[in-house]
């Protein structure tokens, strides 16, 4: 065997070596998501015609791993919170002195069912104060089915990942704040984490659409304020680059003015 031959088959192997770790890396986040219960869980809705067809993943979070799917009539996200995986102290200060949530059991299993509960609640204010996000549908347990946002099974780059003229970078930072406002004033709620990771763009018409609102508290929780000033903080940080200066303290009061 002559040198290059050498080479073809060590290239070869370490190919085949990359590909199996991918395959073991895949295979272990699909067991930490696709348990018995959740699978069961899937059959049921597929067997009520609320999901006709699973797709492949969209995005893979700390808590929550969302795959597009096919309903009836439209085109489905479908967000599963994994129960095996997820570190749900970090949900505690969230969902403990949510006044909504006061008679969860402090186990696993019900604070992440609880969890998906406050994440529909959560999108239907928000939608309805007028606020653009997912529309959600079901939340059954640890699966949370919303509208899809994105086309042709793409869904629509977070804000970190889109390139904004200045002018649009205004427009985009002018409607973020008056959702942030909406939230507050109509919708009682804080997102209470803002950013540029937990915000979509819609590439046709360059507009923000807030996600991930599993976390959002309503201005009785206690840290509601302190939530509001980090979001207000976080989109200021992310706009600064566009040379947006506005200064946090009079956004935050701008936000919670009558």
């Amino acid at each position: 065997m002559n040198q290059e031959e050498k080479i073809r088959r060590i290239d070869s192997a370490k190919d085949k070596s990359r590909a199996r770790e991918k395959d073991s890396e895949r295979l272990k986040v699909e067991e930490n998501v696709f348990d018995v219960s959740t699978l069961k869980l899937l059959y049921t809705l597929s067997n009520k015609g609320i999901i006709k067809v699973m797709g492949g993943s969209i995005s893979t979070g700390k808590e929550a791993n969302v795959f597009y799917a096919k309903g009836p009539e439209k085109e489905l996200a479908v967000k599963i919170y994994r129960i095996a995986s997820s570190t749900f102290k970090a949900m505690d200060a969230y969902i403990m002195k949510d006044p909504r949530f006061t008679n969860i059991r402090n186990n696993k299993r019900d604070i992440i069912f609880a969890w998906t509960r406050k994440e529909f609640q959560n999108l239907k204010r928000a939608k309805d104060a007028g606020v653009r996000v997912p529309e959600p549908l079901v939340a059954e347990k640890n699966i949370l089915i919303m509208e899809f946002m994105g086309e042709n099974r793409e869904a629509y780059p977070l804000l970190k990942n889109v390139h904004l003229e200045n002018d649009k970078a205004k427009l985009v930072f002018d409607t973020i704040v008056e959702y942030m406002r909406l939230l507050y004033r109509e919708a009682n709620l804080v997102h209470a984490d803002l950013s540029e990771y937990n915000i979509l763009i819609d590439t046709n018409n360059v507009t923000p659409i807030f996600i991930d609102m599993g976390q959002s508290v309503t201005l009785e929780h206690p840290n509601a304020r302190e939530f509001l000033y980090r979001d207000v903080q976080n989109i200021l940080r992310f706009f600064s680059r566009y040379g947006i200066r506005d200064k946090p303290e009079e956004l935050f009061k701008k936000i919670q003015a009558e």
